[in-house]
C-alpha cells in the first residue's frame, strides 16, 4: 500500500469510480478465489477494494472493476496481492 495524500485522493477516486460503475451497472460477479487472482493477474493496473469482516470468523472480501464489471470475491485467507496492485483499504465492503 502506498501512503501520502496524493495516492489516497486517488484511490479513493478510483473507489468511488468503481461504486459508480456497479450503481450503474448493478451488476456484481461474484467468483471464487482463484478466479478473482487470475482476473486480477489479467488486469493491467489493478485497483482492489480489500476489506477483512467477521469477528468470531474472520474473512477477507475483495473486490475489482475488470473490462466494466465488478468482481467480488470472500476468501477465509488473505489473498497473495503481487506489487503492482493497488490496494484500497475499506472499513466493509456492502454486497447486495
Amino acid at each position: 500500500m502506498t501512503a501520502g495524500g496524493g495516492a489516497a485522493a486517488g484511490a479513493a477516486a478510483a473507489a468511488a469510480a468503481i461504486a459508480q460503475a456497479i450503481k450503474a451497472s448493478g451488476a456484481i460477479v461474484k467468483v471464487e478465489p482463484e478466479d478473482f487472482v487470475k482476473l486480477m493477474n489479467r488486469a493491467e493496473a489493478p485497483l482492489v477494494v480489500f476489506a477483512e469482516a467477521g469477528v468470531f470468523k474472520k474473512s477477507y472480501q475483495y473486490l475489482m472493476s475488470y473490462k466494466g464489471l465488478a468482481f467480488f470475491t470472500k476468501t477465509p485467507k488473505p489473498l497473495m496481492l503481487d506489487s503492482r496492485t493497488e490496494i484500497v483499504r475499506a472499513g466493509k465492503i456492502w454486497i447486495p
